[in-house]
């Protein structure tokens, strides 16, 4: 059969391997974008001798490309029917187009399947792996570009020593990419370079945290005092945060590029630890995940809570309030910015900010309501003492008839008697 591609999927990513041309057609009939895979790199990951000279004309006969998986894609990729292999999260199918037959259909086996072993396997899923995560480096980049504080600026601003050794891990791991890229490979003297490179990042990280944690505290702490103090503490949150955010998407994006060289070195040193290694740092990298977005949705939070608090008060404060709204909704779009191109699922709602007339004319209507339900109550109290008093009026009246009929009757015995 003509037209014989194979499809590889970690979840993340799609790797399309054969015939260039044939790739080429899959790729534009799906409408899928895509980057080389860089197949030369998985000879490490087929031995020597004849198995290796082998692979490697398979290698130069074939192409590869890689498409990041989004929810759409994804679905196109779906109806191939991708079956799931010895290699765990790996999947893959063959497809081909036979004869006069428009659309790609699955196959069982074909000439182009050469990565069936589970060693081929795990090296282009390792491969895989490391087009992931330069594409999400890729997208830092250009977060870090679109933000007014650049990280770099942050961090040569600072005096800690933390984020002063901050930018010579930077430089040396830069460094060490360039050599990456033009050697082909990570080679034991590259990666001496940068193997006490995770520490330090992983301290920087930790540091631009607790500046989070730190600023979603005084938020919350300032609810409880005036509105002005809180408006400052709103104000400090939205003008700090940012610059914390930026330096955590700087770490991530090392933290990354190592994982990359890691893999590099591991699939160059020791191949059969590969995948295990993959899975590895797979799990790392979610767990980082994990711990940044539990810290930057608790600010979003303290800061939604903040507008909730502001905005029962702008009747009093038509300054203040509306202000610590929209401080709290730019810390909000940032995060949410943030999270999506580090890849963290987030939904936010923003808190619009409660205009003092709106909120003036419901007080007004509130306050005619319960006027009017005082004046109600007034006029029921006023005829209740009114029944009450004309009651007391005529006991009282009657007392003092009863009172003056005694005195008469006691004045006309005494004349009697005298």
């Amino acid at each position: 059969m003509d037209n014989e591609i194979q499809l590889i999927s970690d979840g993340d990513g799609l790797a399309v391997i054969g015939n260039a041309t044939d790739v080429e057609r899959f790729l534009v009939s799906e409408g899928l974008s895509s980057k080389d895979l860089g197949l030369q790199r998985l000879k490490s990951a087929f031995g020597t001798g004849a198995a290796a000279a082998q692979a490697g004309s398979e290698i130069a006969a074939n192409s590869g490309r890689w498409v990041k998986l989004t929810t759409e894609s994804a679905q196109r990729v779906k109806k191939f029917g991708l079956m799931e292999s010895k290699t765990p999260g790996v999947s893959h199918a063959m497809v081909g187009k036979p004869g006069s037959i428009k659309s790609w259909l699955q196959i069982e086996k074909g000439a182009g399947s050469f990565l069936t072993t589970p060693a081929r396997l795990a090296g282009a899923a390792g491969i895989m792996a490391q087009l992931a995560m330069q594409q999400t480096m890729d997208e830092i980049t250009d977060y870090l570009a679109t933000i007014d504080e650049k990280v770099d600026d942050v961090l040569r601003a600072q005096k800690d020593g933390v984020l002063a050794r901050m930018i010579g891990v930077d430089l040396v791991i830069e460094e060490t990419m360039t050599v990456r890229e033009q050697v082909g490979r990570v080679s034991e003297v590259t990666w001496s370079k940068v193997q006490a490179a995770p520490a330090t990042i992983a301290e920087t990280q930790a540091y631009a945290l607790r500046q989070l944690d730190a600023l979603a505290e005084k938020v919350e702490h300032k609810r409880k005092s005036k509105i002005g103090d809180l408006a400052t503490a709103a104000n400090e949150a939205e003008s700090k945060a940012q610059e914390w955010l930026a330096v955590l998407a700087r770490c991530f994006q090392l933290q990354d590029a190592i994982a990359v060289l890691e893999l590099d070195r591991v699939l160059d040193a020791a191949p059969e630890e590969l995948d295990r290694h993959r899975l590895g740092l797979r799990a790392a990298r979610q767990n980082r995940l994990d711990l940044i977005s539990r810290s930057t949705e608790r600010l979003v939070a303290r800061m939604n809570a903040a507008a909730d608090t502001a905005n029962a008060k702008v009747l009093l404060h038509p300054t203040k309030s509306p202000a610590v709204v929209q401080s709290s909704n730019h810390v909000a779009t940032g995060v949410d910015d943030f999270h999506g191109r580090l890849g963290i699922e987030s939904g936010r709602q923003s808190s619009d900010a409660r205009r003092w007339v709106d909120a003036a004319a419901e007080t007004r209507d509130k306050a005619l309501e319960t006027g009017a339900k005082s004046i109600d109550a007034a006029r029921s109290l006023g005829n209740e003492t009114l029944d009450r008093a004309s009651s007391v009026k005529d006991k009282l009246s009657s007392a003092i008839a009863e009172r003056a009929r005694r005195r008469r009757g006691n004045e006309e015995e005494r004349a009697e008697e005298g």
